[in-house]
This record gives structure tokens, sequence and C-alpha cells, in this order.
């Protein structure tokens, strides 16, 4: 499993205007809502996808990627890593640009699965953190 370059990375970020958000939750003390808020402050546009919650950020929550009605740039994933080959399926039936696993998750399998879609794969990184160091 090998990420893209630093370069690739702020590319993709650049292009990237539209957010699926896989496991976010509503709670601010949880680090996916703190890193969705920051990337909402950057300009993105962010779709929750959690099936326990009713919205975010005043953004009514999807249940599934399934749920998707329209094309987004990165489906990032805040899942555990025993989820992660479910969520890339998913991802593939959407047809995704870029699959994104944040730090500390990282699968073979689902490496795999979305590579075989033809999407750019990054695991065990931060979105933001790789946001803040592209700028």
């Amino acid at each position: 499993m090998e990420n893209p370059s630093r370069e690739e990375i702020k590319q993709i970020l650049d292009r990237a205007k539209v957010i699926a958000i896989v496991g976010l939750s509503n709670n601010p003390e949880r680090t996916s809502y703190q890193i969705a808020a920051a990337l909402q402050h950057a300009g993105y546009e962010i779709i929750p996808v959690n099936p326990t919650i009713d919205e975010v950020f005043g953004i009514p929550a999807l249940a599934s990627l399934k749920e998707l009605t329209r094309p987004v740039d990165i489906i990032n994933v805040f899942r555990k890593n025993e989820f992660l080959p479910e969520v890339a399926r998913d991802a593939a039936a959407v047809k995704a640009d870029v699959f994104w696993c944040q730090l500390g998750l990282e699968n073979e399998e689902a490496y795999e699965i979305a590579k075989n879609a033809g999407m750019t794969v990054i695991m065990d990184r931060c979105i933001k953190v790789e946001h803040a160091l592209t700028r």
C-alpha cells in the first residue's frame, strides 16, 4: 500500500470541492467533527455519512454512501479498520475519485477494492494535517 506523494495530495485537495465523511460524529468532542468543521471552514462542502445521527452543522446525514445522489470528490473515512472493505465497496459503487482513510486506518483489502475501482487511495493520513501542510 502506497500513498500518493505530497504534491499529488496537494493537487487532490486543490481540485476537491465536495467531501463525504463516513463515520462523521455530531459530537464536537470527536475528532471527526473537529476535522469536518476545519474542512468546512476551509471551503469544502461536507456530506455527513452516519446512520446513527440526523445531521451535523445543519446538514442532513446520509445512512450510507449508497444514498449519495451526486458525485463527491473525496470519501474520507472514520471507521474501524475491519469496516473499511465494506466502505470501499460502497465507495466503488458511487464511483468516487478518492478513498481517504484517516490517521491510524489502513486495510489491505479495502486498498485493493478502492484501487481496482480506479480510485486514488490514501490511508493512515489525516486530511486536516495534509491540508495544512500543502497550503
